[in-house]
């Protein structure tokens, strides 16, 4: 079975909250809240909304980039760029059941699992409005990543339900959605 996450971008939905509670009746894994343009009073009050809708269909939240808002909304599911959770003190790390980082080489994906993370999202795999003009990594770089380290990795970039598959092959427990989450669901 194929882990489905949803990562957020709120500038992709018409109205994001309503969204948010299509996507959690849809059957996703879990959501990570991935509002980067946030302060941590903004990403914290967001969080607080979309942590109750979450809570409603029983789809774990994962807090991006912000320990803090975590620990203050009692969530212990935290996604990190690479780069913070190096710098992750080893007792913050404690607080986390699940601690994720976005990776874009094999070399980074073994650093994350070196550094504790639980599991590692890899890409950019496809093609992606998100990342224009950068060359996805392909297939290849994913199956890589996937047979280098001993934690679940999910694909990013791209993704849709029609190339799912093609990640699952490569050896991936899962994938992230984004703009199909946010426009599509």
């Amino acid at each position: 079975m194929c882990k489905t996450i949803c990562v957020t971008n709120r500038k992709l939905a018409k109205d994001f909250l309503p969204q948010m509670r299509r996507v959690v009746r849809s059957g996703v894994d879990a959501v990570i809240l991935r509002e980067k343009d946030l302060s941590l009073a903004e990403y914290e009050k967001l969080a607080a909304q979309v942590k109750e809708i979450c809570d409603e269909a029983s789809v774990p939240l994962i807090i991006h980039s912000w320990p803090e808002a975590a620990i203050n909304l009692g969530i212990d599911r935290l996604h990190m760029p690479l780069d913070k959770l190096l710098g992750m003190d080893a007792q913050d790390k404690k607080y986390f059941r699940e601690l994720g980082a976005s990776v874009h080489s094999v070399e980074e994906a073994r650093a994350a699992q070196e550094a504790g993370a639980t599991y590692v999202t890899a890409g950019h795999v496809f093609t992606t409005d998100c990342k224009k003009g950068v060359p996805p990594r392909g297939i290849p770089f994913l199956r890589d990543v996937c047979k280098a380290v001993d934690i679940p990795v999910l694909a990013i970039g791209g993704i849709t339900p029609g190339n799912m598959r093609e990640c699952t092959d490569a050896g991936a427990a899962g994938v992230c959605l984004m703009s199909y989450c946010m426009k599509e669901i």
